[in-house]
């Protein structure tokens, strides 16, 4: 890494202000019990991302998520830091990502292709797409469609912030804001919240029975794809691709709903 994870650390102590007052034994009792979160949601997350990505660099941005967690937790909004901590690392991990650029841009188009061909097949049948039929629809063999599966599966990453975008009040950048600050909305904002949950429950509901247990057990239970592979006795890579297009069904269900009822800001 260019800049250690150190440098980063003492970097962001010089720029923050804290927002709250907390004792340094109490903020160091946080890091000393926490910080082990930080590896494990890069592990996660690396698994997705293809070998060029450096996950020391997740590790390193994590620490910052950590570190902006302690400072800007509240205690009154009645959510654990466990929580909170852990949206704030992935969240810090992310921006990384999208820092470093690392998606080349015949990927980025190949996931563009990937959900415009869910979109036309799903359309038409009204059912989910099969593998064969998104194939066809793309003019290409299975074997390479699979492979374009596992080029995109770190492009079709699900997060919180890509959802909270689709809530029409703009100040809302994020599923956990708007999930923290449920009790100051107006009436208006709170439908558009419980709307988005409803309308994201049901699409889960509707994946293929495969994708739906792969999504369960990745999201709910945290099981890494290689763990969800020995249950369901799949591959790893197969596991990724069944991950993959879950997200590309749920990304083209939600974006098209939203657009469709005019709720995109």
């Amino acid at each position: 890494m260019a800049v250690t994870a150190t440098k980063k650390v003492k970097g962001y102590e010089r720029k923050q202000k804290p927002k709250r007052r907390i004792d340094p034994s109490e903020r160091e009792a946080y890091i000393q019990k926490y910080a082990p979160l930080i590896k494990t949601i890069a592990g996660r997350l690396a698994m997705k991302l293809p070998p060029n990505v450096d996950q020391d660099d997740l590790v390193s941005a994590g620490i910052m998520g950590l570190l902006d967690a302690i400072e800007k937790f509240d205690p009154d909004k009645g959510v654990a830091f466990k929580s909170y901590a852990e949206f704030r690392i992935r969240g810090a991990m992310l921006d990384e990502l999208r820092a470093m650029d690392w998606v080349p841009r015949s990927v980025r188009k190949n996931a563009k292709l990937l959900e415009a061909a869910y979109e036309r097949v799903e359309s038409r049948k009204m059912a989910p797409a099969t593998d064969k039929e998104v194939a066809e629809e793309l003019n290409m063999d299975l074997d390479s469609f699979h492979q374009m599966l596992e080029e995109t599966r770190g492009v079709s990453i699900l997060n919180e912030e890509e959802l909270g975008e689709l809530i029409s009040h703009k100040q809302v950048n994020g599923l956990w804001e708007a999930y923290q600050n449920a009790r100051d909305f107006d009436p208006a904002e709170y439908v558009d919240f419980r709307e988005l949950c409803q309308i994201l429950s049901e699409a889960i509901d509707k994946l293929p029975h495969n994708e739906k247990l792969v999504m369960s057990m990745y999201y709910y239970d945290e099981l890494t794809m290689k763990e969800i592979g020995m249950v369901m006795g799949y591959t790893e890579s197969r596991i990724s691709q069944l991950h993959t297009k879950a997200v590309i069904r749920l990304r083209t269900r939600m974006k098209n709903y939203f657009e469709s009822s005019g709720k995109r800001p």
